[in-house]
């Protein structure tokens, strides 16, 4: 099912990841860049919702789509954290921090399932928070101005984003001590 509706939706996203890293080097002002980046995020992480969405409504799953999509989330995180942290307005810190974790936690999942141990690291709550966390904080720090009067954004986005990387570090724990036994094991 490569050529299905949600899984296109996927590929756009992928594709469109770059136009984020463009839109800073295009001749605006900073506001309207702002404002053009932070629109495109939430576009990118609201069509994730809709190819979820459509791949059930229309009996569209598919394993590669199931690959895919999550591939898709980690390029538009990670593309959009080195953006801000060349911006300034995240810490390198939170970048590998979070940046780190999705390829542990990615290599944890590709070993587990070479093993038939997969279900054991399944995505659990504590990942969906975190990956809601960031999802938050990275339009804020994009928009990086005020909102409604007296919100600045870049403020709201840094808590949010120091917020996620804790989430981070205890989602990796969480996902590291449901491998342990298997790592163990195959240390034997």
């Amino acid at each position: 099912m490569f050529y299905t509706i949600p899984t296109l939706l996927t590929w756009t996203r992928i594709v469109a990841i770059p136009l984020l890293a463009v839109v800073f080097y295009l001749p605006f002002e900073k506001e309207t860049q702002n404002t053009l980046a932070t629109a495109m995020f939430v576009v990118f992480a609201l069509t994730d919702w809709l190819d979820g969405y459509l791949a059930r409504k229309l009996n569209q799953t598919s394993a590669f789509g199931a690959f895919l999509d999550p591939v898709a989330d980690k390029f538009l995180v990670c593309a959009s954290l080195l953006v801000l942290v060349h911006l300034g307005r995240a810490d390198v810190f939170v970048a590998l921090i979070i940046i780190g974790r999705e390829i542990a936690i990615s290599a944890l999942r590709e070993w587990m399932a070479q093993i038939g141990a997969l279900k054991s690291v399944a995505v659990h709550m504590i990942g969906k928070v975190k990956t809601s966390a960031q999802m938050i904080a990275i339009p804020f720090l994009l928009y990086d101005g005020k909102l409604w009067g007296d919100w600045d954004t870049g403020f709201i986005g840094q808590i949010l984003i120091w917020i996620a990387a804790v989430l981070t570090v205890w989602s990796m724990i969480y996902y590291l001590q449901k491998a342990l036994p298997y790592i163990r094991a195959s240390a034997e």
